[in-house]
């Protein structure tokens, strides 16, 4: 095969974040054409993050409307890309971790008998209601693809327990690439952060936006900020809000009003990152950011109940805190008393990357597609 043309699709902000920095590396490659094609699950979220890394798609979907159901995303993306697939007809569609896109993009590719690399392949929390709906999502995708990108060994061996054979590269994550274009220098481009006063401040950069979060748990967690920001005055905790009405109403309602909880706006991934880099810690119900923190040197607490990300907590990057309001006040004040465990978690080792995650994937790509003899060196943290 003289050229294997490649086709990545994704459509939220983190997919980009993680997906932008293996798209500029399948370009870089003589062997290999690649192509974007986004879905726009998240539109306004997207769109910064391709600008970021200089990224114009090759088709772009654009499905998003205002109050999108999971079926409606699921049936927009399946007939959008067999017009997209007709145009580009890929040798591999790219999809990337659990995402409704992630889904309907690897069915997508099966109904049009095309292979299908899945990039962050393996996560699991073997409860397939949490995190709703991806949980779910990334283990169809897995029965789906035909190439599996596992960020850790323990991703590959969940894949091989399921069934999955062949295909299997341990590739450490793209994000801890991504980091290399995005978390150089300090200066923001939101006006928002440029506002904030930061001298003589901790930081903490604060996350909540998960679907299994609306409800009680996210009270719980609000309650808890809440009350580290009245505990602990030196404390600015900065809280870019996620743009779901859900979310932006409790966190209005809960949040609204303290000195040192500042409520802006959604970041880009460099103010996101750099953000970040400058806290003291980091506290998020993400998944994405339980990799990216500990890279930068900053520990991790988890809101949600369980993380499909089990090595950052056996590594010590990450503490899971749960959404009880006391579980986390008390995780949280630790850090910020005691100076053993916040440097405990500090100092421990990111079992997820070094930096090196979108060489591998190309890499297996084109030994995949019999353009390399060996296949890549795996990850070993």
């Amino acid at each position: 095969m003289a050229e294997i043309r490649v086709l990545s699709v994704f459509g939220t902000r983190p997919e980009a974040i993680k997906m932008a920095p293996l798209a500029i590396e399948l370009g870089r490659r003589e062997g290999i054409k690649s192509q974007i094609c986004v879905t726009a699950q998240h539109r306004e979220m997207l769109d910064g993050v391709l600008a970021v890394f200089g990224l114009r798609p090759d088709y772009d979907l654009d499905i998003m409307r205002p109050g999108q159901t999971l079926a409606d995303i699921t049936s927009r993306v399946l007939s959008g890309l067999a017009a997209v697939f007709e145009s580009a007809k890929p040798d591999l569609v790219l999809v990337h971790g659990d995402t409704t896109t992630t889904f309907a993009a690897a069915l997508a590719a099966f109904y049009s008998k095309l292979g299908c690399g899945h990039v962050e392949a393996g996560l699991r929390t073997f409860d397939r209601w949490s995190p709703y709906p991806e949980e779910m999502n990334r283990r169809l995708a897995g029965q789906l693809c035909t190439l599996h990108f596992a960020p850790t060994a323990r991703n590959a061996e969940n894949l091989r327990r399921e069934g999955v054979e062949g295909g299997v590269f341990i590739t450490g994550n793209t994000v801890i690439d991504a980091l290399a274009y995005t978390a150089r220098g300090e200066g923001f481009s939101s006006g928002e952060l440029r506002a904030l006063d930061f001298a003589g401040r901790r930081v903490i950069t604060l996350t909540c936006h998960r679907r299994e979060n609306y409800g009680q748990p996210m009270e719980n967690i609000f309650a808890a900020v809440r009350e580290i920001a009245a505990r602990f005055p030196d404390v600015l905790i900065v809280y870019p809000v996620h743009l779901s009405p859900v979310v932006r109403e409790a966190a209005g309602r809960l949040l609204g009003g303290a000195g040192n909880i500042a409520l802006i706006e959604p970041l880009d991934a460099v103010d996101m990152h750099r953000l970040m880099a400058r806290s003291y810690m980091v506290m998020t119900d993400s998944g994405g950011i339980q990799e990216e923190a500990p890279a930068l040197g900053k520990p991790v607490l988890v809101l949600r109940r369980e993380t499909e990300r089990p090595e950052a907590v056996e590594a010590g990057t990450v503490a899971l805190a749960g959404t009880e309001t006391e579980d986390i006040v008390r995780l949280a004040s630790s850090l910020l008393t005691d100076e053993e465990a916040y440097a405990g978690m500090a100092r421990a080792v990111n079992p997820y990357g070094d930096g090196h995650a979108c060489g591998r994937i190309a890499d297996a790509i084109e030994y995949s597609f019999g353009l390399r003899a060996a296949p890549p060196t795996e990850f070993r943290p």
